[in-house]
């Protein structure tokens, strides 16, 4: 059975399809047939709407379900004047779109925060060698050529990408990664030299 037969099971007393506008009038009347054969009629473009903006298949899923139960407990808010039912529903699929995307970040948001009050690990006290190692490099970073040693001071300690140093320092980009790449060799030959002896 394809959406098109599904859609027309909705009809009126000679056995014809409803149209849009007789659909949505049963719809605000509290027809649930109506509101069956809506879902067929425009499910598919509220999902894909959905699926579009959010990017995810079950997000889109949960979308479109909110979508109709919300047309549906909200039918008497629809006014036929102020366009066609099928641009309300639309509406309401942007604003539970919103919806998903508010609650989105919220989650991120949250787990973000609960890291926070958790903090790093400090491995510190249960591996020894580990403070060892950072006072070595730290020793090796200030032996560095200055624009070296602040190139690779803010990719670790700062955290910041190439591009961002290059814009905190002002310098050109591919300047930022030959002081980077050769800042990084020096480490490393120092560091290999001093594990060999």
């Amino acid at each position: 059975m394809t959406v098109d037969s599904i859609t027309e099971q909705c009809v009126d007393g000679r056995g014809e399809a409803l149209s849009d506008t007789d659909l949505a009038r049963g719809l605000v009347d509290g027809d649930e047939e109506c509101l069956t054969a809506a879902y067929h009629r425009w499910g598919t473009l509220v999902h894909t709407l959905a699926g579009r903006s959010l990017g995810d298949t079950r997000e889109a899923e949960d979308v479109t379900q909110q979508v109709f139960l919300a047309a549906w407990q909200g039918r008497q808010g629809y006014r036929p004047e102020r366009g066609a039912f099928v641009g309300w529903l639309v509406g309401i699929t942007r604003r539970k779109i919103a919806d998903a995307l508010s609650a989105r970040t919220r989650r991120t948001d949250l787990v973000a925060a609960a890291g926070a009050l958790l903090g790093p690990v400090d491995d510190t006290q249960a591996r020894p060698e580990t403070v060892l190692d950072r006072v070595l490099l730290r020793g090796e970073l200030a032996r560095l050529p200055a624009p070296q040693r602040r190139v690779l001071h803010l990719a670790f300690y700062e955290d910041l990408t190439q591009p961002q140093i290059a814009q905190r320092t002002g310098w050109p980009l591919g300047t930022v990664k030959s002081h980077s790449r050769r800042g990084l060799h020096q480490l490393r030959r120092c560091l290999r030299a001093q594990a060999v002896g």
